[in-house]
């Protein structure tokens, strides 16, 4: 990845962590269980699990795989993998590691499995191809992304909190990116289809979160949205909590659309490994 952009991600979800696992139940969890579900693992495959965060796919992954299977679970924050290793005691053929998943050299995979990751690698395109040659000819592939309006309301009304409290200008609208124009069934399937997948199949997997004011809050700082807080103090982020709160409350925000898309499929028995 671009170091600068590496190490924005990296600090968000180091930060992230411990509150990582509490949004798990809630949110994280059904995805990965829905993502693992989709590559058919069978008892003594081996898998790979990229962007693994706390083990959302990864856990329920080495349970099908069983004790005669492996799964190499991978992402680049060390707390994130810290609390992997900690949640996976039991599960031996689970293996964490700290590492950079597009610099990940072992291949031939029975499964490639990436819960909501591959939209942060700096070339999606170029960094899930990577992914899928880590399959072995003929093995399953499953890659799940948000899909169009899942999860966007929350940024926004974080971003709107954030310049209230700071008195800055709301943040810019991030540039245009790949997930904006394939974040659909078919445009989703089509782009997997054309990653050389086989067999592709993709399921909107249905999911929406009541905007309590505790889970409301969760979403913020157990996930990618801790970004926004970069750079502010404990007073001040406690103030841009209760400006958020309030202004969901303002707005009649009760629930928040976090539905994904699970794309899976299978590599061509010819692919060039």
């Amino acid at each position: 990845m671009a170091d600068d952009r590496k190490e924005e991600i990296q600090r968000a979800f180091d930060a992230a962590a411990a509150d990582f696992t509490a949004l798990g139940r809630h949110l994280w969890e059904p995805i990965g269980a829905a993502t693992a579900a989709a590559a058919r693992l069978r008892p003594g495959d081996r898998v790979f699990d990229a962007c693994c965060g706390t083990g959302a796919s990864a856990i329920p992954a080495a349970r099908q795989v069983g004790a005669d299977g492996v799964v190499d679970a991978v992402d680049m924050s060390g707390p994130m993998v810290a609390e992997l290793r900690r949640l996976s005691a039991g599960l031996p053929q689970l293996r964490a590691h700290e590492a950079d998943v597009t610099e990940w050299e072992a291949e031939a995979y029975d499964a490639v499995l990436c819960g909501l990751g591959i939209f942060f690698f700096p070339d999606m395109t170029a960094g899930t191809d990577r992914l899928i040659r880590l399959a072995r000819p003929g093995g399953r592939v499953a890659l799940t992304v948000w899909r169009d309006g899942a999860m966007q309301l929350a940024g926004r009304y974080l971003g709107r909190a954030v310049a209230a409290v700071t008195n800055t200008p709301p943040a810019k609208e991030r540039e245009p990116h790949l997930l904006d124009r394939i974040n659909q069934v078919d445009s989703y399937a089509d782009w997997l289809t054309g990653r050389g997948l086989v067999d592709v199949e993709v399921v909107a997997h249905e999911l929406r979160l009541a905007m309590t004011p505790e889970l409301a809050w969760l979403v913020i700082i157990g996930s990618g949205f801790r970004r926004g807080l970069a750079g502010l103090d404990a007073d001040t982020v406690e103030a841009v909590r209760r400006q958020y709160l309030d202004l969901l409350r303002a707005d009649g925000v009760t629930e928040l659309d976090t539905t994904t898309l699970i794309g899976s499929g299978t590599t061509g028995s010819a692919q060039e490994q």
